[in-house]
């Protein structure tokens, strides 16, 4: 039994409990994948709290009061990584210094797999999610954590992981049969931010923004234009709005195109740095990306089932 298991089991025989109900952990969990992913691995073994729900930016996010509570009460915490969750550094430090085990799930990838974005001197990109690969690989890294959290149980977790990694096995496969249906020509994904570079290097789809990885920057006229230039000179006939960014830069687009004589529309809104509704089917991993890869592959003239690989999309 690990130290933190122990403690609760002591504290909950003091209260008169079971101790099969002291050993329920409690986890924390910032961004929507990676609370997907913690609870699939965790099962009854855990409660695990998302601080960041649906639409919510986590290169934004600041954490609220009732939020550190919650961190400070955690047996452990679970985040992305890699600077996604910026403003929260701090508390991720205050926390481990507290003696509460934090772990990034992306720890695991190689750095020979991470990129490292135009202008982001020293940082990776962070949206690593968008290629199903990258998730399988942040499932071992939390099914390797609460292992080390809750030995008992580590055959459970290694278990839960082994069987999620067969559906986004399933996955990554479905995405790199849509993506490659579509012509050639059209295979370019245009959106909002530039949080798509996984996914591009992944599936064979080139990727372009309107502004750049963080959704702090911003698109100037300039680049408005060069992107207009290259809708043109490609004949792209849809563009993708996201669920976490503004899409005034995407209007901007489909005006300057407008003004030029060609017809560009939105394709559809994509999920980039968070997951859709809270208890839909793209309100979890695998949805997000099935919605994802089924709306571009289908947008842009490939071929790809309406109600995606498991056949539970909502929105087409």
């Amino acid at each position: 039994m690990s130290k933190i298991l122990f403690q609760k089991a002591v504290v909950a025989l003091l209260l008169g409990l079971s101790i099969a109900s002291a050993k329920k952990l409690n986890l924390v969990t910032t961004c929507t994948m990676v609370t997907d992913i913690v609870a699939n691995i965790a099962g009854d073994r855990a409660t695990v709290t998302g601080l960041m729900k649906e639409g919510v930016d986590p290169h934004l996010y600041k954490p609220t009061r009732d939020d550190l509570v919650k961190l400070f009460k955690a047996d452990a915490i679970f985040y992305s990584g890699l600077m996604l969750e910026g403003r929260m550094a701090d508390s991720f430090a205050k926390m481990s210094r507290k003696g509460i085990p934090t772990y990034p799930v992306t720890e695991l990838l190689d750095e020979g797999y991470l990129l490292e974005p135009e202008g982001f001197d020293g940082h990776w990109d962070p949206h690593v999610w968008n290629d199903v690969a990258s998730w399988m690989n942040a499932t071992k890294a939390v099914a390797k954590a609460m292992g080390e959290l809750d030995e008992g149980n580590k055959a459970f977790y290694l278990k839960n992981a082994e069987s999620y990694i067969a559906e986004l096995k399933k996955l990554d496969e479905y995405a790199k049969k849509c993506i490659a249906t579509i012509p050639e020509k059209s295979r370019v994904l245009i959106t909002a931010h530039d949080a798509f570079n996984y996914f591009a290097r992944a599936y064979g789809i080139e990727v372009r923004a309107a502004q750049g990885v963080t959704t702090e920057s911003e698109a100037s006229i300039k680049d408005i234009d060069k992107l207009v230039n290259f809708i043109i000179e490609r004949d792209i006939k849809a563009i993708f709005v996201e669920n976490i960014v503004s899409n005034r830069n995407l209007q901007a687009l489909i005006a300057g195109a407008k003004a030029k004589g060609h017809e560009v529309v939105i394709g559809g809104e994509l999920y980039s740095d968070a997951t859709g509704k809270a208890g839909s089917y793209e309100g979890t991993y695998i949805g997000m990306i099935d919605h994802n890869v089924t709306m571009i592959t289908r947008a842009l003239g490939g071929e790809a089932p309406e109600k995606g690989l498991n056949g539970k999309l909502s929105h087409h």
